[in-house]
């Protein structure tokens, strides 16, 4: 670590020092396993404790440590991140959608049995897999919903599955019929995405390619009457293509 990595405060009052870390956007970003812009975003919203300065982040190494391990990441200093380890590969939406399966009719009348009938769904786990499962989603909806709005739900457990699953995936579940699932606009949820990644920079990848999908009205829309498989597949092609031409 460099002498310059360390800012510190005092005053002429016997105050103890407090040692700040100083750090690139990128540095930190590399630190939490974050994409950049991801924690960019956050800065400018206050939603992490740190203060920007030009391109450097200024803050103090307990605060947010004690910060990542609530919001369930792992805060590593640059000196203990290996050089040259290998990113993760991130893939698009429409590869983990058809690993995940497209499913019609799936039947429930409130969020729980809804979410066992769809977990049944889900392609490679074992049957204690969906059980641990379940209730890992159940604890999620009780935190908060993850009804999104237009109808439409991204169930997730609150921590990537990193031993849990081999690949990442996402289970399209259309519904026999809509459910309350106390979505942030108060609408009923016909349509379900279960994301299950094996990190949080994969969800987070993933959740912003799905939230690009469903910002489109027409696009929702269409999925009010399920299409079909190879339609739907198609349409999140050509959305993923445009977001890939956004750079």
């Amino acid at each position: 670590m460099r002498l310059a990595d360390f800012w510190i405060e005092n005053d002429y009052f016997n105050t103890p020092l407090i040692i700040f870390m100083k750090l690139t956007i990128k540095e930190v970003a590399r630190s939490l396993d974050l994409p950049s812009n991801t924690l960019e975003r956050w800065v400018r919203q206050g939603r992490i404790p740190m203060r920007r300065t030009g391109n450097t982040c200024m803050f103090k190494k307990s605060v947010l440590e004690k910060w990542a391990k609530n919001h369930n990441l792992l805060f590593l200093p640059p000196e203990r991140i290996i050089e040259n380890k290998p990113e993760p590969i991130l893939e698009n939406l429409l590869p983990l959608m058809k690993r995940g399966g497209i499913f019609y009719g799936i039947k429930g009348d409130d969020v729980q049995s809804v979410l066992l009938n769809a977990v049944d769904k889900i392609p490679g786990l074992a049957e204690s897999q969906k059980d641990q499962l379940y209730e890992k989603l159940i604890e999620r909806e009780r935190l908060t919903s993850t009804g999104i709005g237009k109808g439409i739900a991204i169930p997730h457990p609150r921590t990537p599955l990193s031993n849990a699953i081999g690949h990442p995936l996402i289970t399209t579940c259309f519904l026999e019929k809509a459910v309350n699932f106390g979505a942030v606009d108060d609408k009923p949820v016909f349509v379900l995405f279960i994301l299950l990644s094996q990190s949080v920079k994969g969800h987070l990848h993933l959740l912003s390619r799905l939230a690009f999908c469903m910002r489109d009205d027409a696009f929702v829309e269409s999925l009010k009457e399920p299409p079909a498989i190879d339609v739907l597949c198609s349409r999140i092609a050509d959305f993923e293509e445009k977001l890939d031409k956004r750079g």
